[in-house]
């Protein structure tokens, strides 16, 4: 694949999404940070600034994604709209790719989950790295596997995760492009 061909779909916050976006620039990739007003951006390159009407395209019930994924989220202005900027992430890439934590019931850590349940939602290839584990795994469509050393292989994907990133995650990310743009 030409790095000059694909684009990086993230957030642009601390953690995960500034350093896969770090990591798109050093390759010439192109990259789009959906954000909203009032965000705080760890990143300026690729800002799109979403729009209350884009915003409200990712909505998403509370209740249901709650009950989705076994925990309750605040029901506050500021979270709905980090997850529905994470549905756009999602949506507008073809690979999902998380830097996180798998939990015991398949789920994944935090805000971060809601982006990888989605892309199960919509049977997109869904890669995390969990730093606990120290390791890939990818979905199957009923469960984890692990995945060594995933590539990228679609030009329009995701790049998401915690904010709370480790040397690990950092290093995988690095990795994870290395790999996929020789």
């Amino acid at each position: 694949m030409k790095t000059d061909e694909c684009v990086l779909f993230s957030g642009a916050a601390n953690g995960a999404e500034s350093e896969f976006g770090a990591a798109a620039e050093r390759r010439g990739i192109d990259e789009v940070n959906f954000t909203f007003e009032g965000h705080n951006d760890a990143r300026s390159r690729g800002i799109r600034v979403l729009t209350h009407e884009e915003l409200k395209h990712g909505d998403v019930s509370l209740a249901y994604v709650s009950n989705l994924m076994h925990r309750r989220y605040p029901d506050t202005p500021l979270f709905k709209k980090v997850l529905q900027s994470i549905w756009h992430q999602v949506n507008s890439g073809q690979e999902i790719y998380v830097i996180g934590k798998i939990l015991d019931d398949c789920t994944v850590k935090g805000g971060t989950g809601w982006g990888a349940e989605f892309a199960k939602l919509c049977n997109k290839p869904l890669y995390v790295f969990d730093q606990d584990q120290n390791g890939w795994f990818h979905w199957t469509g009923e469960r984890w596997e692990s995945d060594p050393a995933p590539v990228i292989t679609h030009p329009h994907f995701t790049g998401t995760g915690t904010r709370f990133l480790e040397a690990n995650g950092r290093d995988v990310i690095e990795a994870l492009f290395d790999r996929s743009f020789q």
